[in-house]
């Protein structure tokens, strides 16, 4: 098998604060500017896609992609608490319209990460009335977007706090995190600076779930008719060692967020790597094998494995919303993305209902406490000029997405 199905989604994704550049009322961006921080530089500038979104989503559209998958900012869209600015929804609103005159399908996701400072100020996720913001949020947007949209994801990898809880290989500068909350707190009043990185995990997970089935209905509630799901990540967790915690793992950082994909209209997978757990936990790589700019192990196969996992869990549609690589030799991204298709070609053939495969990511990045170093990008940007080029892998999966099936082999390379 080498063709897709019919209808398949081919894209690319952003992230509002990643791309757009000075969302300053944001949560992030205090932190980036607290001192000391964690990231490595501040987002400023980004790749000013805020005001060059329509050459951007021409430039997909040119490749030979046909779905753009960006975040919506509530940071802008609700900048103080219960005032709604309509000039910003009046910004996603021509996002959208582009999409559409392009012949573009826009997937929306309505949190990616950043929060609006005031919202961070109260606390965040951790407050008991957390959710009742967030859908006042969804819902006063979809009145104003829904009948643009075509597909919608309410969280982006809202597991993540879970999964670092299980970074033993990594050391966190814990330090670090304390000052910049208590300068951050200090900055913007309030009793506790509530970032979702930094948050409790088990009460961020609470909040969220109940959030998410509350602002599913929401964004239903609006114009429009789009399915709506939620992105969750996803890694290859392999069993070293007897008395591995892989299943302890698995039930505490992706089920729940499964279980919850899995009672909406489809669930949106997001893959990069494989772990691989002891029974002490996360082991990281081995040494010697290939890692990316992000040191995670180079692995491809994780999709296939990842597909199945969540298969096996829910019966609603599957999009792969994120799969990619941080590197700076792009042959590597091409073969990447060339055996990740061919596993989930495996899984689609076995009968797994997946729609669409959206490539993480469109543009080099502000990638979080990382800052630009790392290169996702189907496309490279010259942050001083701005200038965006194409790279050989965008053409690679544009070929692909334009016959919606896999090269033949002697044209690959």
């Amino acid at each position: 098998m080498t063709s897709f199905p019919r209808d398949f989604v081919w894209g690319a994704a952003t992230a509002a604060h990643q791309v757009e550049g000075n969302n300053i009322n944001s949560d992030l961006w205090v932190l980036e500017h607290c001192k000391p921080t964690l990231f490595e530089e501040p987002s400023l500038d980004a790749c000013d896609h805020y005001h060059r979104f329509s050459d951007d989503i021409r430039l997909l559209a040119s490749v030979g992609l046909n779905c753009y998958r960006f975040s919506v900012e509530w940071a802008r869209i609700e900048p103080e608490e219960g005032h709604f600015s309509i000039s910003e929804l009046d910004h996603y609103r021509r996002v959208l319209a582009c999409c559409h005159e392009n012949k573009i399908t826009p997937m929306v996701t309505f949190y990616h990460f950043s929060s609006p400072r005031w919202f961070a100020a109260r606390g965040g996720w951790e407050k008991r009335d957390a959710g009742d913001l967030f859908v006042r949020y969804c819902e006063r947007s979809a009145k104003h977007l829904g009948d643009l949209i075509s597909l919608a994801s309410t969280f982006n990898e809202p597991n993540l706090p879970q999964l670092l809880r299980w970074v033993s290989n990594v050391e966190i500068p814990f330090t670090t995190v304390m000052r910049m909350s208590r300068q951050a707190t200090k900055a913007l009043g309030g009793n506790k600076f509530g970032c979702f990185f930094l948050g409790d995990a088990d009460r961020l997970q609470h909040h969220m779930i109940a959030a998410h089935h509350r602002a599913l209905a929401a964004l239903k509630s609006g114009p429009g008719a789009y399915p709506v799901g939620v992105n969750v990540s996803l890694q290859d967790e392999q069993a070293v060692g007897p008395a591995s915690k892989r299943d302890q793992k698995c039930a505490q950082v992706y089920d729940p967020w499964i279980a919850a994909g899995g009672h909406s209209d489809f669930l949106g997978i997001q893959v990069y790597t494989r772990c691989r757990v002891n029974k002490k936990g996360d082991m990281g790589p081995e040494h010697g094998v290939e890692v990316t700019q992000m040191g995670y192990e180079f692995w491809p196969d994780a999709l296939e494995v990842c597909l199945r996992y969540a298969a096996d869990r829910v019966k609603v549609p599957i999009y792969i919303t994120e799969s990619g690589i941080a590197t700076d030799n792009d042959a590597r991204r091409v073969e990447y993305i060339q055996r990740s298709l061919e596993g989930a070609l495996r899984a689609i053939a076995s009968g797994i209902d997946v729609r669409g495969y959206i490539h993480w990511s469109l543009l080099d990045n502000f990638e979080w406490i990382f800052g630009y170093r790392p290169k996702f990008g189907l496309v490279a940007v010259d942050r001083t000029t701005q200038q965006r080029t194409i790279k050989p892998s965008a053409h690679y999966l544009g070929e692909i997405a334009r016959h919606n099936r896999m090269p033949h082999p002697a044209s690959v390379g």
